[in-house]
């Protein structure tokens, strides 16, 4: 097995997943202006740390996706971020893409930029220690979106970053986001997201991509934020589980789902249930960014300076979603737990 089929499967071993702690200045910046925390690179990285150095991620987190800013700072003990995480038994990655633009040709779409220079810039990252990378690639659903051209230019984006990241010896994390805003029906989303992941892997096939060697990070197949349709979770879990069966090809090692706008609490239980019917050969696990954090972080902005009630919120969310991947969690077991 490669080096890189190996680090592919270490990050969504059985009950483990990937902490997205790759948010931009900007997103960070919202994310502590809305509990009331001024965005310092200092401030950044006490919260980033204290997430990082909890017992949660020893048991729960096989990977951490890093923003170019904090994969560079230096811990309060003087370690580096990637050596902080790789002390904790995790993977240090690297998001690489730099955000989406107006799609020429149908301004209302989006691109994603950040091929440019990207050869450079992964050969540095991985002198700094990161193993693995993240390109994330959106659609929008309506009437009459996501176009042919939208499906068509961020496949291949997609194809050209992981061509890249393969050959400086990393893993790529796929990302193609189906958005959950608009009042679709969930029968949409699932027609949009097997039209977005079968041009991703013909694309992926076309640039001779070792397909063993990436992770999949697919939205579920969701009614819109918006949509009368309230679908129930086990219809939420048999529906993805459909998409991905005949979409993502096998060889594929893990599927590690975004949370992409559900409360933390749904999109723990949307896994669990996608877990409790998985028949496939796919590691079936999560890369949540709020969805692990967002709880971690009200609390922690009452008091920066007091990690421990902090950690303890995080080991829990990262625990209640670990024990998802293997369809253990129950609803009683999240109460207990947080009680």
């Amino acid at each position: 097995m490669s080096e890189i089929e190996n680090i592919a499967k270490q990050m969504v071993a059985k009950g483990k997943g990937i902490l997205a702690a790759d948010e931009s200045t900007g997103t960070m910046t919202k994310r502590l202006s809305s509990v009331h925390v001024e965005s310092t690179p200092e401030n950044r990285l006490k919260f980033r740390e204290t997430l990082f150095s909890s017992e949660g991620m020893k048991n729960y987190i096989g990977g951490v996706i890093l923003y170019d800013e904090t994969i560079k700072q230096k811990t309060s003990s003087g370690k580096t971020i990637p050596e902080l995480i790789k002390n904790s038994g995790s993977i240090p990655g690297i998001k690489v893409d730099s955000g989406v633009k107006k799609l020429a040709g149908s301004p209302d779409e989006k691109i994603t930029e950040g091929l440019d220079g990207l050869r450079e810039r992964l050969a540095e990252y991985y002198k700094l220690g990161a193993r693995f990378t993240k390109w994330r690639a959106v659609y929008n659903i309506s009437d009459k979106y996501p176009s042919e051209l939208s499906i068509k230019s961020n496949a291949h984006a997609l194809a050209r970053y992981a061509a890249l990241v393969q050959e400086t010896k990393m893993v790529p994390i796929i990302e193609p986001e189906v958005l959950m805003d608009g009042n679709h029906n969930i029968n949409k989303c699932y027609e949009v997201t097997a039209k977005v992941l079968k041009e991703c892997y013909r694309e992926l096939k076309l640039h001779n991509i070792n397909l063993k060697g990436t992770i999949l990070k697919p939205n579920m197949i969701l009614p819109g934020k918006d949509s009368k349709d309230k679908s129930k979770t086990s219809e939420i879990a048999k529906m993805t589980l459909k998409c991905l069966k005949e979409y993502v090809p096998n060889e594929v090692p893990g599927i590690a789902f975004l949370s992409g706008g559900q409360t933390e609490i749904e999109a723990t239980q949307n896994l669990n249930e996608i877990n409790k019917i998985n028949d496939t050969s796919f590691l079936i696990s999560f890369s949540y960014g709020r969805a692990l954090q967002q709880s971690a972080l009200k609390n922690w902005s009452k008091n920066i300076k007091d990690k421990t009630i902090t950690q303890k919120i995080f080991n829990h969310r990262s625990k209640m979603n670990g024990l998802s991947t293997s369809a253990k969690w129950t609803m009683d077991l999240e109460k207990q737990i947080s009680a």
